[in-house]
């Protein structure tokens, strides 16, 4: 048994940070992810590091993590290391972000993003993360593709108490 899935690649911190449930808005340039609406992600993460540091403004700033949260949250993020398949993610609605959002509604999308100069992308929301039993190592690739995740990779899921 194996899930096939739509794959897209991460530079770090951001891959670790949707996993980790830190990021549930995914912003890019065009609406890559709008045809993925309701359908699980995978998430791959990439060789390289994110450039920038709006992400740890945010962090510390916005969510008043201390450093020690953030270099903890870092590390978690890294366990599976770089070129690896690493977790699911569930794909929500894609919208472009218009400019004239209110000044507090952006400061809220720019939380949940961990980024800031969202004007004009397009932010699709993402949920319910989960990072894979082991990572699947696997190269990356531009835009989304597809990658069969074995069963044994796959998380349990959540016992439900009533």
């Amino acid at each position: 048994m194996s899930l096939e899935v739509g794959c897209l690649s991460f530079r770090q911190p951001y891959a670790g940070l949707v996993l980790n449930g830190v990021k549930s808005i995914e912003t890019r340039w065009r609406p890559l992810l709008a045809e993925m609406k309701n359908c699980t992600l995978a998430i791959h993460i990439a060789q390289n590091d994110w450039e920038g540091d709006d992400w740890r403004n945010i962090l510390t700033q916005t969510l008043g993590m201390t450093h020690s949260q953030v270099e903890e949250l870092l590390e978690s993020g890294e366990r599976f290391g770089r070129g690896v398949v690493a977790g699911l993610v569930d794909v929500g609605e894609t919208w472009n972000c218009s400019e004239d959002v209110s000044p507090e509604q952006m400061r809220e999308l720019e939380k949940a993003a961990c980024l800031t100069g969202l004007a004009q992308k397009y932010l699709t929301r993402l949920s319910n993360p989960r990072w894979l039993t082991e990572p699947l190592y696997s190269r990356g690739h531009k835009n989304i593709w597809t990658v069969n995740i074995p069963g044994h990779l796959l998380p349990s899921a959540p016992v439900e108490y009533t």
